[in-house]
């Protein structure tokens, strides 16, 4: 395209505002960012100015921006062989499910491949209920699996809400507490609790017939990053066996070494009969989602008819992409220094709660943290909560991270907390500038700690880097 006619800047927001929906949002309100480059943990705008991506944008370029490897890889696919139907196999499709079986939990050797997280969950939910017979998956609140039917349908977040009543129950799916130690929907206190949240999942399961397997996220991304006790993951593992049921990781953003491990269930050693992954398995270059099975449901399927697929399933293109990015990482050696720089962090945010009474909780592992915010300590009240999100009201999370966006600083947002989850090349000064960054807009939520009013400033028309994943 010639410089006559080339589009501006606003050209293209204004193009793109026009003619395509923004996700989970009020159309009204959105004006999105127009980014024309990024390197490393750097994104640039139509105007030239530098934004320091603290979030990975969707919690998902765990590389970074630009990998020369990775790029490389697309581009050398591409010349190679850009497409092949699933029933064919192809090099990139070898080499990447030879390298699964090294970095995944021990057990899992039977992958379909997708092309996001989504996806990864509807083969999941197939494949459970067609390995043991029976209809109903158990998810838990506070959790997001995905937007299609089913994916949103086991969604214990608002944003199933607007598909009620076509919504779990319907599609086989019933909700369990989640586990989240700060704000207890049970409420027990941990450790005297002995991880009721746990036994209550196993009443549920003795007294629904039909229960084909149970799906966590073994660390909650998007819904507050909660982190469950140590005693969680083995006790379900157990109930799960002996309850007969399977046992579904939804790894979508929790994996590729974004905790530290590669994966959230090698911190308890536990692995699932089914694991479902995207974003990071290419640091979202290319979309590509996993499921990945156990020997036993692998074989299962031997002499039973495997009823699912679709055109894109294994595309050489996704493929070539995640091997490169498990080399990166294997050689950057990614995964130890998410684990060597959450001490780093955590003193950081914890620095932080110390100094803003507007900072109910701090929790994470390796490079993956949430800063939740409230309005009272004592009673740990929110600011927000999500019908304020479906009902479009603003949000004091959401208006802080407008002032960072506006200082060169994104970072995602959702209803009471901020996602701090930089890529894993991130550097200690730029951990502490977007910390920094952060801290100059606390004042915001500090204020109406101390005043104890309703928060009444717009919506910063610049916060389109609250969380739409």
């Amino acid at each position: 395209m010639s410089d006559a006619n080339k589009l501006t800047s606003k050209e293209v927001v204004d193009i793109t505002r026009s003619t395509n929906y923004g996700t989970w949002r009020f159309q009204r309100n959105w004006n999105p960012l127009h980014i024309v480059d990024a390197k490393d943990c750097t994104i640039v705008d139509g105007a030239g100015k530098e934004y320091l991506d603290f979030s990975s944008q969707l919690m998902c370029t765990n590389l970074g921006h630009k990998n020369p490897a990775v790029v490389a890889s697309i581009a050398a696919q591409a010349e190679q062989l850009a497409y092949a139907m699933p029933g064919y196999a192809t090099t990139a499709r070898a080499e990447l499910s030879k390298l699964l079986l090294e970095v995944l939990p021990a057990g899992l050797n039977k992958f379909f491949f997708t092309t996001s997280g989504t996806d990864a969950n509807e083969a999941a939910f197939k494949i459970a209920r067609m390995f043991t017979g029976k209809s109903k998956i158990i998810a838990r609140y506070r959790s997001y699996h995905g937007s299609t039917s089913g994916s949103i349908a086991a969604t214990g977040d608002p944003r199933r809400w607007p598909m009620e009543p076509i919504g779990g129950k319907q599609h086989g799916v019933i909700f369990a507490p989640e586990t989240n130690c700060y704000r207890c929907p049970i409420r027990h206190t941990y450790p005297a609790c002995g991880i009721a949240c746990a036994d209550y999942l196993e009443h549920m399961i003795r007294n629904e017939s039909d229960v084909a397997a149970v799906l966590v996220e073994p660390i909650v991304g998007t819904n507050g990053v909660i982190v469950p006790p140590d005693e969680y993951m083995p006790k379900l593992r157990r109930i799960c066996d002996e309850t007969g049921v399977l046992l579904i990781a939804d790894e979508v953003m929790a994996g590729w070494g974004r905790t530290g491990e590669w994966f959230a269930m090698d911190h308890w050693n536990v692995t699932p009969d089914i694991l479902t992954t995207a974003k990071g398995i290419t640091s979202a270059y290319v979309p590509l989602g996993l499921c990945a099975t156990s020997a036993k449901i692998g074989a299962f399927f031997e002499d039973h008819y495997f009823a699912h697929g679709h055109t894109y399933e294994a595309h050489p293109m996704t493929l070539a992409p995640a091997v490169a990015t498990i080399h990166e990482m294997q050689r950057l050696g990614l995964v130890e220094r998410a684990a060597e720089l959450a001490p780093y962090v955590e003193r950081k945010l914890q620095e932080l709660k110390a100094k803003h009474p507007s900072i109910g909780d701090v929790r994470g592992k390796g490079l993956f943290w949430a800063v939740e915010l409230v309005k009272n300590r004592a009673t740990r009240e929110p600011f927000n909560d999500y019908t304020d999100k479906i009902a479009g009201k603003p949000l004091v999370v959401d208006q802080i991270a407008g002032k960072c966006m506006a200082d060169g600083v994104i970072i995602q947002a959702w209803v009471s907390h901020f996602v701090i989850a930089p890529p894993l090349i991130v550097t200690l000064a730029e951990i502490d500038r977007g910390i920094d960054t952060l801290e100059r807009y606390l004042a915001i939520a500090d204020a109406l700690v101390e005043a104890d009013v309703e928060p009444l400033v717009e919506l910063a028309t610049t916060s389109s880097a609250t969380s739409d994943s």
